[in-house]
């Protein structure tokens, strides 16, 4: 392995370690507060109602944390590299179109009661984490799934442009 790769294998795992550490974070911290509290910051959005807020608050931590904890160690890297992208494009509709509605939300409800970013700092901060999620896909060496192949790093069947490759 030649420097460059190196430095492209250590910066996909880098990537994957902030952005997977961001997402441990954000979800661990709303799933130990009351889920009162991230539905009431989801109901401000004025997109679903009381009782889906409320759902979406208990379900919404956990699925932050363990998509965190797969990208963080690399585990169904591709898989978990595309839910965590969907989800920040997910969030950024929600917080582009408050934005444009300029609907008064005080707290976006991201990082639970630990964060207070306006509107715009949370939708600059999930851009660059959606930038980060190319190196984390691209240069996946260093992921527990990342082995030339070895594993499938994919929750879906292989697609057939795939190999698996085995060692007799």
């Amino acid at each position: 392995m030649n420097g460059q790769t190196n430095i492209k294998n250590l910066t996909g795992l880098l990537a994957r370690l902030i952005v997977g550490g961001v997402f441990v974070y954000s979800g661990a911290i709303k799933a130990l507060a009351p889920a009162e509290e991230f539905a009431y910051a989801i109901e401000s959005y004025k997109v679903i109602g009381p009782g889906l807020s409320l759902l979406a608050a208990h379900a919404v931590p956990w699925i932050e944390l363990y998509t965190g904890l797969l990208l963080a160690c690399g585990i169904f890297t591709r898989s978990s590299v595309f839910f965590t992208a969907a989800m920040l494009a997910f969030f950024e509709l929600m917080l582009g179109q408050a934005w444009l509605r300029d609907l008064p939300i005080t707290s976006c409800g991201c990082f639970g009661s630990a964060g207070s970013n306006s509107i715009t700092e949370e939708f600059l901060q999930n851009l660059a984490l959606l930038a980060l999620l190319w190196p984390a896909a691209s240069y996946r060496r260093l992921s527990a799934d990342g082995s030339e192949g070895q594993y499938s790093s994919s929750l879906l069947p292989l697609s057939g442009d795939e190999t698996v490759r085995t060692d007799d």
